[in-house]
């Protein structure tokens, strides 16, 4: 067959022509490498995370009571059981996505696989049920930082994947969900004023009762629901005390007055300030030895 003889400047449009569309067009659909730990949902695929962050449970200080009902829901749910979809709420920095991701760590060797997935994908929920309803391993799907605007419709799509989403002793797929609003949606104070019909605007709801049960229905859907409190300042310095004890350094009264110092700067005292401050604290000290070596 005669191959075609196309002028240099026809090839060179042809391929920025080519280049433009690739940038374009969606990536080609590839099966997913269940030999991951974890996963990441991005452009409608299951990416592998082969590294995943660790994190231990026993880490977690201040937060026993919330530790033991995921640890039973989530052994429910690895043997079969029927388990419950969760939501943890609460204050900032408490641990509660921490715990989520500490899972992975403590059951990795039962099966248990986490697969991430941001808020505005979730309409993407029954396609990942889909590639992974024939697999033998059990997966946590989890949305961290969970919350909707008052306009945002994708609540819908959550809504109806919880629904569904627990066959009891059936199903390998499970969401834990973690946010700062305790239903999801933003709340407003006249939604507790007493409803009149006194000069009501003709754009106002006819029937705001049920606009706010509409908000509260997403968050019942969710069968457990867990709250994470701010922490004191005796469990702030003992979670940093943990740390440094088992990175082989002291934690004196010098230690203990440069990570109060450290949580006024922020204006935070939580477990991730603790944890940031660990992190600086050990880091420098390390440094400074072998600077001194």
């Amino acid at each position: 067959m005669a191959s075609l003889d196309l002028p240099e400047d026809l090839l060179k449009s042809i391929s920025i022509v080519l280049g433009q569309l690739q940038q374009v067009l969606p990536p080609p659909i590839q099966q997913p490498d269940f030999s991951a730990p974890a996963f990441y949902w991005q452009e409608k695929q299951l990416k592998p995370i082969f590294q995943p962050k660790q994190f231990q449970l026993d880490d977690l200080m201040g937060i026993d009571r919330q530790k033991k009902i995921i640890l039973q829901n989530t052994e429910q749910f690895l043997a079969g059981l029927p388990a419950n979809d969760i939501l943890l709420t609460g204050s900032r920095g408490t641990g509660k996505s921490s715990v989520v991701r500490a899972l992975l760590s403590h059951y990795h060797d039962q099966g248990l696989r986490l697969i991430e997935i941001e808020r505005d994908d979730l309409s993407d929920l029954p396609l990942i049920q889909k590639l992974i309803k024939d697999r033998p391993e059990k997966f946590i799907v989890y949305c961290d930082d969970l919350a909707f605007n008052a306009e945002d419709e994708n609540y819908r799509s959550l809504k109806s994947v919880l629904d569904g989403s627990l066959q009891s002793g059936a199903n390998n797929f499970i969401i834990y969900a973690t946010s700062n609003r305790r239903h999801l949606l933003p709340e407003f104070m006249s939604e507790n004023t007493p409803i009149t019909q006194v000069g009501v605007p003709q754009y106002k709801e006819l029937h705001p009762q049920e606009a706010i049960e509409e908000k509260i229905s997403l968050s019942d859907r969710f069968g457990i629901w867990l709250s994470f409190y701010p922490m004191d300042q005796q469990l702030y310095l003992q979670i940093i005390e943990h740390y440094l004890l088992r990175a082989g350094l002291a934690f004196d009264e010098h230690v203990r007055a440069e990570s109060l110092r450290w949580c006024q700067a922020r204006g935070q005292r939580s477990g991730r300030a603790a944890y940031q401050f660990s992190k600086h604290w050990i880091g420098s000290q390390s440094l400074q030895g072998k600077n001194t070596q």
